[in-house]
C-alpha cells in the first residue's frame, strides 16, 4: 500500500479511538451565585487558551511553558467539576484504546508489528 493510504488509515483509526473515548466524557458548565466558585472554570479556560497560543505561535520562545499551562488547565477543569465521566464497558475501552494505539503506530511508523 502507498504511504499516504497507510497514514490516512492511521489518522482514521486515531480519530475513531478518540470518538469512542469521547462518548463517555461530558463537559458541563453551570451558573454560580458567587464569583469565587467560577474561578477554577475561568482559570482552566484561560490556561488552556494560553497554553495552546504559546505552543502554536511561540514554540521556541516559551519552551515547556505552554505544556505546563495546558496541564494546569486540564487539572483546573477537573477541579471545577465541569467534567463528568460516565461508566464505560471494558469492551468499549478496549476498542477505543486499540484503535488509538494502532492509529498512532501507523502514523508514526507506517506499519504494525504484531
Amino acid at each position: 500500500m502507498s504511504r499516504l493510504l497507510i497514514k490516512l488509515i492511521g489518522l482514521i483509526l486515531l480519530f475513531l479511538g478518540l470518538y469512542f473515548f469521547g462518548q463517555n466524557i461530558i463537559f458541563v458548565s453551570g451558573y454560580y451565585s458567587f464569583f469565587y466558585r467560577s474561578l477554577p472554570a475561568t482559570g482552566s479556560v484561560l490556561a488552556i487558551m494560553s497554553g495552546i497560543f504559546a505552543l502554536i505561535f511561540f514554540p521556541r520562545e516559551t519552551g515547556n511553558f505552554g505544556w505546563i499551562l495546558l496541564g494546569i488547565g486540564i487539572v483546573l477543569v477537573f477541579l471545577s467539576g465541569g467534567v463528568i465521566l460516565r461508566p464505560t464497558s471494558l469492551w468499549s475501552f478496549a476498542v477505543a484504546f486499540t484503535a488509538m494505539s494502532l492509529g498512532f503506530k501507523l502514523l508514526n511508523q507506517g506499519r504494525i508489528n504484531l
